[in-house]
């Protein structure tokens, strides 16, 4: 891959993506996004274009593939929502990696999560493995990055873990909270995204950062970076989620789900292999304390409003 050629990365406009995409601009590429918001205001102007993904139309969206180098691919969805299932996610994985295909596409870079399984009792986890299995079966050159929990810019869960620890007085943590956490950055994934665009062998890498915390640590580390005076409670789990629902009526979105929690509390967000990510969590917290959880920022809004 040399300066100027194409590079395709499924939601440039979101989060993981906006950092693929923003270094590989940096590095002179070429840069189109496969987007469901093809109309949404891009952050990098005219610099990244952008078709919709077309999975009902598979000649078209390969057609939005044609000439790529590589397919750069964060698609996945974080929870059902309507009709939409972890099923079809995985069904909607499997055409994009057909129109790859068929527009002769090399290579694909594909962003999973840690600790993925088939085996799993979490179908968010099992989902991803079956991605996983689509991309090693597809016969192309291929890349994938599993990340543990990624922080950075435009990041939605640490940052709303913020939110509530600024504003309220207590704050639920799902049974002991000695389960561990291993942040990545997001931009330390993005490197490791596109380093692996550069190679031609297969290669599967964890992606996590150079810091490990139980929850409960990090939640204080977090409430005492951003000035948040929340208590830490302990709570049963199912109690804790009854509780987020409620405030995600309140909020309209949603706050945190089922396999998220039962993901943390298994430990599934750490790595066995040495950490891949080089930026910490505390120093990034440190220059960004003022505005992690100024706000709050809602997937629904983001996604599908």
């Amino acid at each position: 891959m040399s300066a100027g050629d194409l590079s395709v990365v499924t939601g440039a406009f979101g989060y993981t993506g906006r950092h693929i995409a923003r270094r590989l601009l940096a590095q002179g590429m070429r840069v189109r996004t496969l987007t469901n918001h093809p109309r949404r205001a891009s952050p990098f102007g005219d610099r990244v274009s952008a078709a919709p993904f077309d999975f009902g139309d598979p000649a078209r969206m390969a057609a939005h593939l044609e000439g790529a180098e590589v397919l750069y691919n964060t698609y996945w969805i974080r929870f059902p929502r309507g009709r939409l299932t972890f099923d079809d996610a995985v069904h909607r994985t499997r055409a994009l990696i057909a129109a790859a295909k068929r527009a002769s596409v090399p290579r694909i870079v594909h962003i999973s999560i840690t600790n993925a399984s088939e085996e799993s009792p979490l179908p968010y986890f099992r989902g991803k493995a079956l991605a996983e299995t689509a991309v090693r079966e597809s016969g192309l050159s291929y890349g994938i990055i599993k990340p543990t929990v990624v922080f950075g810019d435009e990041d939605i869960l640490l940052n709303n873990i913020a939110w509530f620890l600024r504003r309220f007085p207590l704050f639920p943590v799902f049974g002991g909270g000695d389960y561990p956490v291993q942040p990545v950055f997001a931009d330390d994934l993005a490197a490791l995204a596109v380093e692996a665009g550069r190679e031609r062998g297969n290669v599967e890498l964890d992606a996590a950062g150079p810091e490990t915390f139980c929850y409960d640590e990090l939640l204080g580390l977090i409430a005492r970076g951003v000035g948040g005076r929340a208590r830490l409670v302990r709570i049963a789990p199912g109690i804790g989620l009854l509780l987020t629902r409620l405030m995600g009526y309140l909020l309209r979105d949603v706050v945190i789900t089922r396999d998220e929690v039962d993901g943390l509390m298994a430990g599934l967000l750490v790595s066995n292999a040495p950490p891949a990510g080089t930026t910490a969590f505390t120093a990034w917290l440190r220059d960004n304390a003022q505005r992690l959880g100024a706000s709050y920022a809602s997937e629904l809004r983001r996604h599908y409003r």
